[in-house]
Order: structure tokens, then C-alpha cells, then sequence
């Protein structure tokens, strides 16, 4: 008896995986359930979940938004939130004492805010990055108000000097040393000579202004954003020249950025607040108006940009000294190096760094209440001294700390799309 071979001629068409592995329960088993031990973690997070929420939800849901005052909450239901305080106050919450006919203009700086760091932050909308340049000077104009040229001169001043340096670098020198001690020397004597001149003729020929607004009665998360975003969009390129320098071969270089990054970190926020509030008039020649807000930003960037510093020379330190042979291979000077090979790879490395020092940083914000400005924790306590609300506490740091969340959350998420964007190991 003849035996026949039977060759398969179709492909079998693959079997569904088991349910215990795809979907919802798969993902669960793979994250949640995957061992015993990790089984016993996720009951005890339930569980104490569990007890946190059970009271919360009742008292947030239930919560009263419409009441007078705290006693009216309490006589209408003691056991739930009274949110009235935020209706009453949101405003105050956001813009602090800024005069309320004005509400518009914090809102509008918010809101390009948002479209100047979106070049920024996206690679392919980078060709409106005309408008990040532009948006600190409006930003400035609009929150401080006074003459738009008063904002407008220096632009046109660094305007004139990036121009100058261009048509010496052209005609005239190759020499950059030379060209861009020039240029600046050329910017300095601009402002010191001629800008007063020029802002006084164009208010009368172009005059556009809006009331000036003082900067003590800036306030709330509006405050809050004011330091902490120029906090971190300036102490981010001083942190980089800091690590640069602390690695430099120059002894003095070297020296000076040591002694700057050591001795900032050995010293509380509070304690330079502190300075910049009080002890810095003293060094100042009398009858010298320094704006407080502005003393403010230069110490958190100060403080913000030595911790940077040492999170980025961490980035360098973590690279193969074969990066280094390979620039200096290619022929490639010092800074044509940091720019194209070392610094894109140590900024990449220090991604999750970075990100925590500006997380950092903007929550560091707060401690501004310490010297009289009025951010929302500062705001807080004055809302509480009021007889209406005395004695409302959960309901406004509730709302305080949701509003931290959201644009730390948003810095955190970011990093992460970053980090998954920028990964070229796998």
C-alpha cells in the first residue's frame, strides 16, 4: 500500500490571540496582575485610593458655588465644599490686584503665550519663530503698558547691531572677534545716546500706549507665570555657558563659574528672594527705581540656572569621550562642536533633568508671598482674612494646586513626547 504526501497549498490563517492577552484584560494582566507581587501592590493602591476618594468625591460633587459667604455654605450643608469663595474671587485668583478694566490685557498675553512657544516646541511651525522673538516685548508692553516704543527701542537697537555686524562681517573684517565686539560696543552707545531721543520723537509721530500698570499689583497665577516662564526661558541658555565654562580649561573662566554655581546652590531661594527685595537698594545709586517683579526674575533665574547647569554637565559627562575625538576629526572648532555633536547629545540625555529644574522652578514661584507679592498662595491668605470667607482653607489651595498641576503636568507630558521622539536607539 502506497503511502501519499499531502502538501499544504494555502497558508493557515493565524489564530486569534487568547483573551488574556489582548485588550483591556491583557493589558491589565501585563501591568497590573503580572505576579503575585505585583497583584498585592495593585490591591493595596486600589484600596487606598479608595479611602482617599470615598470622602473627596461626596464633598466635591456636592460642593456649593453659588452662596455668599462661608457662613451661608455652612448653615446650607456643613459636610460639602463651599466653591462659592472661587466664584466670588477667580479673578482675583488670576490677575491678582491688576485693575479689572485691564482684565483683557494679562488674558491676551496669555493666549501668545501660547503661540510663541509652539515654534518652539514643534520643529515643523518653526518658520513663525519670527513671533517668539517678538512676543517678550509685547508681553511687556501689554502687562507693564506705558509707550509700546519704550519696549520697541530696544529691538530696533539689537536690530541695528545684528545688521551692523552682518555688513562687517561682508565688507569690511572676517575677523568675528573683532565684528562682534563692534557690533555690541555700536548697541551700547545706541541706548546710551540716542534711544531716549528716538522713543520721545516716535510717541509723538506714532503714539501708541496703554496705561501703565505698577508692579505690585501684579498678582496671582498671572504672577506665577510671569516669573516662572521668563525664569525658565532665561536660565536655560545661562545653565548651558555655566556648564561650558565649569568644563573649560581657563582657570579664570573655570573659576568663576565654580564659585557662581557652588555658591548659589548653598543658598535657600528664599535667602536671594530676600536680598532681591530688601539688600539689593542698598547697592544701588540713590533714588534708583528697580523694578521689584524684575528683581525677582533675576534671582530665580539665577538660582534656576545654577541647578541647570549642573543637570546638563551631567548630559556631558555621560558622553563617550569618542564624540569628542570624532568633532575634532572632522575638523570642526570648539563651538561648531558643542553646536552640531556634544550639546544636541548631552541636551538629549538631560531631557528628564531639565524638565524636573523647570518643574522646580515654577512651583518655586509660591515662595514669592515671603516678600510681599501677592501669587495665588499669597492671595490665598487674603481672601481667608476676609470676614465673608475666614476660615474657608480646602477649597482654594484645591483650586491653587489643580492650577500647578495643569501646566506641570503639561511640562512633564511634553518631555516625555520628547524623550520618545528623540529616541534613535531602537
Amino acid at each position: 500500500m502506497s503511502k501519499i504526501a499531502f502538501v499544504q497549498k494555502n497558508k493557515i490563517p493565524p489564530s486569534p490571540a487568547p483573551i488574556s492577552e489582548v485588550g483591556v484584560i491583557g493589558w491589565l494582566k501585563q501591568n497590573l496582575f503580572s505576579s503575585w507581587f505585583n497583584t498585592l501592590l495593585t490591591l493595596l493602591s486600589i484600596y487606598f485610593i479608595f479611602i482617599i476618594l470615598k470622602d473627596f468625591i461626596p464633598w466635591a460633587w456636592g460642593g456649593h458655588w453659588d452662596t455668599k459667604s462661608l457662613r451661608e455654605c455652612l448653615d446650607l450643608n456643613p459636610d460639602v465644599a463651599c466653591f462659592s469663595v472661587l466664584t466670588a474671587r477667580w479673578k482675583q485668583l488670576l490677575f491678582g490686584l491688576y485693575p479689572a478694566e485691564e482684565y483683557w490685557r494679562p488674558t491676551v498675553t496669555f493666549i501668545l503665550l501660547i503661540f510663541s512657544i509652539i515654534p518652539i516646541l514643534f520643529p515643523k511651525y518653526f518658520r513663525f519663530f519670527w513671533f517668539s522673538i517678538i512676543y517678550p516685548g509685547l508681553a511687556i508692553w501689554l502687562l507693564w503698558g506705558g509707550s509700546i516704543w519704550s519696549v520697541g527701542i530696544v529691538y530696533i537697537g539689537f536690530f541695528l547691531g545684528v545688521l551692523l555686524f552682518i555688513l562687517l562681517l561682508r565688507n569690511i573684517t572676517k575677523n568675528m572677534v573683532i565684528t562682534g565686539i563692534s557690533s555690541i560696543l555700536f548697541v551700547i552707545l545706541f541706548f546710551i545716546f540716542f534711544s531716549n531721543y528716538l522713543v520721545k520723537n516716535l510717541d509723538i509721530i506714532i503714539p501708541i500706549s496703554l496705561p501703565p500698570v505698577e508692579s505690585l499689583k501684579m498678582g496671582g497665577f498671572t504672577l506665577s507665570l510671569i516669573v516662572g516662564i521668563t525664569g525658565i526661558v532665561a536660565s536655560f541658555p545661562i545653565g548651558i555657558l555655566l556648564a561650558l565654562g565649569r568644563q573649560s580649561n581657563l582657570p579664570i573662566i573655570k573659576m568663576i563659574c565654580v564659585g557662581f554655581i557652588e555658591f548659589i546652590r548653598g543658598v535657600p531661594l528664599i535667602t536671594l528672594l530676600f536680598v532681591a527685595s530688601v539688600l539689593l537698594n542698598y547697592f544701588l545709586p540713590p533714588g534708583t527705581n528697580f523694578d521689584i517683579v524684575l528683581r525677582v526674575i533675576i534671582m530665580v533665574t539665577l538660582f534656576s540656572a545654577a541647578y541647570m547647569a549642573e543637570v546638563i554637565r551631567g548630559g556631558l559627562a555621560g558622553l563617550p569621550l569618542g564624540q569628542h575625538e570624532a568633532s575634532s576629526s572632522l575638523g570642526l572648532t570648539y563651538w561648531q562642536s558643542q553646536r552640531l555633536v556634544i550639546m544636541p547629545q548631552a541636551l538629549k540625555i538631560s531631557i528628564p533633568g531639565i524638565v524636573n529644574t523647570f518643574i522646580g522652578l515654577f512651583k518655586d514661584t509660591t515662595l514669592v508671598s515671603i516678600i510681599s507679592l501677592r501669587d495665588p498662595v499669597g492671595l490665598a491668605s487674603t481672601i481667608r482674612a476676609d470676614q465673608t470667607w475666614n476660615g474657608i482653607y480646602w477649597e482654594l489651595y484645591v483650586a491653587i494646586g489643580l492650577m500647578f498641576f495643569v501646566v506641570c503636568f503639561g511640562m512633564s507630558q511634553y518631555s516625555q513626547y520628547l524623550e520618545r521622539k528623540l529616541k534613535t536607539d531602537k
